[in-house]
């Protein structure tokens, strides 16, 4: 499952974030829609979220990986991503299949924004009832 490249594709998804990664054996660059990973995901819980498919197989200086990411917001991009990851490495190697299952990253987390619906406020939430 390796492109032309030498790329092995994988897909996240989280709520609204789609992302495209590609990973390739290198130095342990990380870079997500062209920019290093410090500077688009600012905050430590995000980049942490991002870099634990890595950490757990022990990759983590092994492979260069490219982040194409778009929708929702930063904490979904940044689930997104690590599920991206996570496909794009088992791909790589099946026998990282036991760590990447035993970490839970492998699962997609399925919650999705409930619709709105009609005559209500939002959701779920209705307008204030009034006797008369």
């Amino acid at each position: 499952m390796i492109d032309k490249a030498g790329y092995y594709w994988g897909t996240g998804r989280r709520k609204t974030s789609v992302a495209r990664v590609r990973i390739k054996e290198g130095s342990g660059t990380i870079l997500v829609n062209k920019k290093n990973i410090e500077d688009f995901f600012p905050r430590e819980r995000d980049r942490f979220v991002v870099c634990l498919p890595l950490k757990t197989t022990k990759c983590l200086e092994k492979y260069d990986v490219f982040v194409n990411v778009n929708g929702g917001g930063i904490t979904g991009q940044a689930g997104a991503t690590s599920l991206g990851i996570a496909r794009a490495l088992l791909k790589s190697d099946q026998a990282l299949a036991d760590s990447l299952r035993s970490g839970h990253l492998l699962t997609r987390d399925s919650r999705m924004v409930e619709r709105k619906k009609y005559g209500k406020k939002g959701a779920r939430k209705s307008f204030q009832w009034t006797k008369r």
